[in-house]
């Protein structure tokens, strides 16, 4: 073939070959595999509530516990302000880090954190947020705002994870509630060997094997079977790659329950769920801290 049309059956070759492109970009099938909006999705999830005080802020610890405010770091020039609660006259021993749901460091977490403590864990509830919300939609824009910035909320857990050894932990692990939910995955990551367990209440998940790569923890995972926002099979994809790695992922669906099952906030407190996931939670973590 002639040099000359060589060239033109390339270029037209490589014409064809962005033209494919661009329509695969533009296809249904791209738009299916667009990251999923979170944020939106627990917008539908809780678009009727308020931040009111669920069955689960109302159970009292077992023990009596001690709660106070504690400056656990700094970001960005700001102090990082949580609520410490632990059995009164312990200290070190195991350790929990609490993450808060959607509508920030409240009573009701507080109150949850409380609750963790009163099983004989010093536990940080931490603020990734700086301030809490009142409606929905005050919410999603704090979820939106703290999904902005990954690298501060992981700063920020990091500085949990410092103070709570430099307190004399002697092991430590992560719960978190929805947005926290995620969060307390995230806790793992950025914690590697210094976290031992992560337990995740309907948190979103993250399937990119690279980013998990991370994780050294064990994990247990609770979801509603009717959870549309984060759906059990985006889960069970996650649990996939980490135990394709090697790691130990282990899920609890609660067929009937919705997003949010457990959550100290809101509407969709599920007696049964919550308090069959409360146990198998406590189970996974005395297994896994010492």
């Amino acid at each position: 073939m002639p040099f000359r049309a060589l060239v033109a059956a390339l270029v037209a070759a490589l014409v064809a070959a962005l033209a494919t492109v661009a329509g695969l970009a533009a296809s249904p099938l791209a738009a299916q595999q667009a990251p999923p909006d979170y944020a939106a999705a627990m917008h539908a999830a809780h678009g009727s509530e308020t931040p009111s005080a669920s069955p689960a802020a109302r159970i009292q610890p077992r023990t009596t516990v001690t709660s106070e405010v504690v400056t656990y770091g700094t970001l960005d020039g700001k102090a990082l302000k949580g609520v410490l609660a632990r059995p009164s006259g312990t200290k070190g021993g195991p350790a929990l880090i609490v993450i808060h749901e959607w509508w920030g460091l409240n009573d009701n977490i507080k109150a949850v954190a409380a609750r963790y403590a009163g099983e004989g864990y010093t536990v940080l509830a931490v603020d990734l947020f700086g301030t809490t919300a009142g409606t929905p939609d005050s919410a999603m824009k704090l979820y939106q705002a703290a999904m902005r910035n990954v690298p501060a909320g992981e700063r920020n857990v990091a500085a949990a994870i410092a103070w709570l050894k430099q307190a004399g932990a002697t092991s430590i692990g992560a719960v978190g509630y929805c947005f926290g939910g995620h969060w307390s995955l995230r806790a793992g990551l950025v914690g590697g060997t210094d976290v031992k367990a992560v337990a995740i209440y309907y948190g979103a998940p993250i399937t990119d094997a690279g980013a998990l790569a991370r994780l050294k923890a064990p994990v247990v995972g609770f979801y509603g079977a009717l959870d549309t926002g984060i759906p059990v099979d985006s889960v069970r994809r996650m649990q996939s790659v980490l135990t394709g790695s090697g790691r130990t992922m282990t899920m609890h669906v609660y067929d009937g329950a919705n997003h949010a099952f457990a959550n100290p906030s809101g509407r969709a407190y599920d007696a049964k769920a919550a308090d069959d996931a409360w146990g198998k939670a406590l189970a996974f973590l005395k297994a896994n801290l010492r």
